[in-house]
């Protein structure tokens, strides 16, 4: 498997593939990759006759108070396992590689991006908004598979990519968790114990919720009653 660090060969690759008539899976990640990671390198495996995964802690995405200097990093960990589970290169650059001068242009999803999540993270899904543009632009024409644990995140950028015509398919895949239903997280491994133990009831807590709901459930104070129960 082959690491790339610069847009311009990444770029040159991509087309290379797809100028011999090979369709392209894009694997967009942060990095400190994991089984939820794999699945998604699979399942474009699964759809695509070439994949490429991409790894890069993007500032623009975190808040001047957050975890940007915290955030786990292994690339040679990660590199192992997106060559075991089927990718032909990553694409890992540096900061300075993506943002060569002060970003002076941002995208911004309205609406889908400022409520939940992005209620409290004013600023966070301008920059992942921001980056993945600047991904799908250079990778060009292709599949791109996020999971279904950021389920806002695939909200914007399937939004993005309607408004601003990319050539992207958005491929959305199954969230992929603990035996105690936590789902995986690459930010889990920052967790204590305590937090760790109790993380996995808001899991167990919207099941009790769904399937209040799926047995016919419609009073909105009785469901959450339920679901309060078991945090």
């Amino acid at each position: 498997m082959e690491l790339i660090q610069t847009i311009a060969e990444f770029r040159e690759r991509l087309n290379d593939w797809r100028s011999t008539g090979q369709s392209v899976g894009l694997v967009p990640t942060m990095g400190y990759l994991h089984a939820g990671h794999q699945s998604l390198f699979q399942a474009a495996r699964g759809c695509c006759d070439a994949v490429a995964g991409t790894i890069f802690v993007n500032p623009l995405q975190f808040a001047p108070t957050e975890d940007l200097d915290a955030y786990p990093r292994d690339l040679e960990g990660d590199l192992a396992l997106a060559e075991a589970a089927g990718a032909r290169c990553v694409f890992a650059p540096s900061v300075a590689e993506m943002y060569p001068q002060p970003t002076l242009t941002t995208v911004s999803v309205a609406g889908v991006s400022t409520t939940l999540e992005g209620e409290h993270r004013p600023t966070h899904f301008d920059g992942v908004a921001t980056v993945v543009a600047k991904l799908f632009n250079i990778a060009g024409p292709c599949s791109a598979f996020f999971g279904e644990k950021d389920f806002q995140q695939v909200a914007v950028i399937r939004r993005l990519v309607a408004d601003l015509n990319f050539p992207t398919e958005i491929v959305a895949c199954p969230t992929v968790r603990e035996s105690d239903g936590l789902a995986l997280s690459s930010r889990n491994v920052n967790l204590t114990p305590q937090e760790r133990s109790v993380a996995p009831s808001i899991y167990q807590a919207l099941c009790v919720g769904a399937d209040r709901i799926a047995s016919g459930e419609r009073d909105v104070a009785s469901v959450e009653a339920a679901m309060l129960e078991v945090l």
